[in-house]
Order: structure tokens, then C-alpha cells, then sequence
């Protein structure tokens, strides 16, 4: 079941970001709270959004410890008694803690090549009883580090675009957060299968937490760029609904996960949106950023209208911002 067809694999070997036509950004957020030091910070931001849809970040505030043991707890859930695991397997979208394989397994033309749990940690985290007993209460202490680092993270969004520093927060793209932690075995046929296959994610932002194994590719000018690893670095991306609202100042790209002939690979991503409970909220372009040269391109939506339509049609390779396009 996880042999992909070779129309989905698309095996172009990645470029290296450290080709100097393709180098990945990198945005060091030392002295963030200094005006001057912000100022080009933003920037940056600003740059990277606008030309990668993705970037990363050093410097960022979150305790390298609290990285470490977090990255620790996951691997420790995949590698218990697969007894164990199965108490929190499942494919209900309404549960707070649930593990499968791939949440499109029933609809995909080839599972991929990795385990998935969602932590649904804001607003309304899950009790510690429903967390597994290997790793209780590190992803708590580690969504805390997050929601904290995103309350920064969309203040200098917001400042990129011109706007209040409290813009986003304001209309509620840090109010929900999901954490999926994903596990990536070693594959003994790496080139027939894939880690996670080629999507945008559906959410505002997404701050990602990758070891040394790599894999994750991102594609820019039409080319597979491989991300780097970088010791204590966390790699954000724009989600869809934020390239909604943006009304496509910035972009939401697509990205993929190879599979590895080492592992395990271990990442967390923190999702942000706007939870888990239905959330009447209408979503469209930002009319700040709407104008005669820029003008509007997207429909209204809610984040649960966006999310049906992005899950019934899993993960095929197409953007479904496509369907809210005027």
C-alpha cells in the first residue's frame, strides 16, 4: 500500500539551498525588541514570505531543552508496545488526541510513508489523562513554548504587511493550535514511496520542528529545494488562510517529505488556526491589502468550510485555495 505512482513521486533529485540560486533564508530574531533590530527583521520576514512562502528561524526564544525532550517524548510514543499505541488510534477529526498512519488512508491512491498523532492544544488543551503515559506532559510544556513563540511570530507578520503589530491576533489566527507529530521510519525502498506527500497546509502558519535526518523539500521556481537542518532552528511556513487574507501578497507553498533510508525522522508542527470547535468567523482578504492594482481574488470562508473542502480532497498535489479564487 505504500508503493506511490510514479505520477506522484516525482523523483527530481532536490537542490542543495546551499546552491547560491537557491538559498534557503534564514532570519536570526536576536534583539527582536530592539527597534532598529526589528525593523530588519521584519524585512526579512517580509522578503522570505513574499518569494519562499517559508523561512527559518534561530534565536527565537523557545528553550533548546524543551526542543530536545519534546522530539524525545514522540519517538518514545512510535516506539512502545504497538499495543499501547493503538488505545489512540483513530480518524475522528473531533478528537483531541488521535494517532493513525495517514488521515486520507481510505481515499489516497498509496498510504505514505509515516505515523501521525494530533495534539489539538489550543484553545481548550486535551486532560492529562488522555496524553499517553510515555510522554504525559512534555507536549504541554512544549505548546506553551509555541503559543508563546507565535504570539511573537504573528506580531512581525502583521508588521510586514504594514499593519499593527496586533492585526492577526486581533481576527484569531493564534487563537487554535495543533500540534502533529509525525514519525518517519527508515524505508528500505525510499524511491517508490514518499514521507508525506507534495501539499500547502490549510492553516494561518505553521512552526516546524525537524531533527538531523532531513527530508523536507520546498518548492520554489518549480525546483525541489531540500531545507537544511540547523541545530536548535525552527522552520515556519504560510498556511493557506493567511495566503487568503493576504490576498496573495504572500504565499502559501507547497512541500513534501521524502522518504529516508535512515531513520527514524522525527518533526513536530504546530499548526495555528482557529481550533478545534466550530468557529462561525468569516475569512477573506484583508481590505487594507485590496486595491485597484491589487485587486480581490478570493471568496470569504470560515476555517471549518476551508478544512471540509481541503480533507475531501486529501492530499492529491493541488492547492485547494484554487476553489476559493473569484
Amino acid at each position: 500500500i505504500f508503493h506511490t505512482p510514479p505520477r506522484l513521486l516525482d523523483n527530481r533529485p532536490a537542490v542543495s539551498s546551499e546552491d547560491p540560486d537557491f538559498i534557503f533564508p534564514v532570519i536570526d530574531l536576536e534583539g527582536v525588541l530592539d527597534p532598529n533590530k526589528r525593523t530588519w527583521i521584519v524585512k526579512n520576514i517580509r522578503d522570505a514570505s513574499g518569494k519562499w512562502g517559508f523561512f527559518q528561524v534561530v534565536n527565537h526564544g523557545v528553550p533548546a531543552i524543551v526542543m530536545k525532550e519534546m522530539q524525545a517524548g514522540i519517538r518514545k510514543f512510535y516506539e512502545q508496545d504497538v499495543e499501547l499505541e493503538k488505545e489512540f488510534f483513530g480518524c475522528d477529526p473531533t478528537k483531541k488526541v488521535v494517532y493513525n498512519s495517514n488521515f486520507d488512508l481510505y481515499n489516497a491512491p498509496a498510504a505514505n510513508w509515516r505515523d501521525s498523532t494530533l495534539y489539538h492544544m489550543a484553545p481548550d488543551p486535551p486532560a492529562l489523562v488522555e496524553f499517553s503515559a510515555c510522554c504525559r506532559e512534555i507536549p504541554t510544556e512544549y505548546s506553551k513554548e509555541m503559543k508563546k513563540f507565535g504570539d511573537l511570530l504573528f506580531q512581525l507578520l502583521s508588521e510586514a504587511l504594514g499593519l499593527r503589530s496586533d492585526h492577526l491576533r486581533e481576527i484569531g489566527c493564534v487563537e487554535g493550535m495543533v500540534m502533529g507529530c509525525h514519525y518517519y521510519p527508515a524505508c528500505p525502498q525510499p524511491k517508490l514511496t514518499i514521507g508525506l506527500g507534495k501539499h500547502s497546509d490549510l492553516d494561518f502558519a505553521t512552526i516546524l520542528l525537524q531533527d538531523h535526518i532531513g527530508g523536507l523539500e520546498v518548492l520554489h521556481w518549480n525546483q525541489w529545494v531540500d531545507v537544511p537542518y540547523s541545530f536548535g532552528g525552527l522552520v515556519i511556513n504560510i498556511g493557506d488562510l493567511l495566503q487568503l487574507i493576504w490576498n496573495d501578497v504572500y504565499i502559501s507553498v507547497e512541500h513534501r517529505v521524502v522518504a529516508k533510508s535512515v531513520g527514524p525522522r522525527v518533526s513536530i508542527a504546530s499548526l495555528f488556526g482557529t481550533g478545534l470547535s466550530p468557529n462561525p468567523k468569516i475569512y477573506g482578504p484583508i481590505k487594507e491589502l485590496v486595491s485597484e492594482d491589487n485587486p480581490l481574488i478570493y471568496k470569504e470562508t470560515t476555517m471549518q468550510n476551508y478544512g471540509a473542502r481541503y480533507f475531501e480532497k486529501g492530499l492529491d498535489g493541488s492547492s485547494t485555495l484554487l476553489q476559493f479564487k473569484l
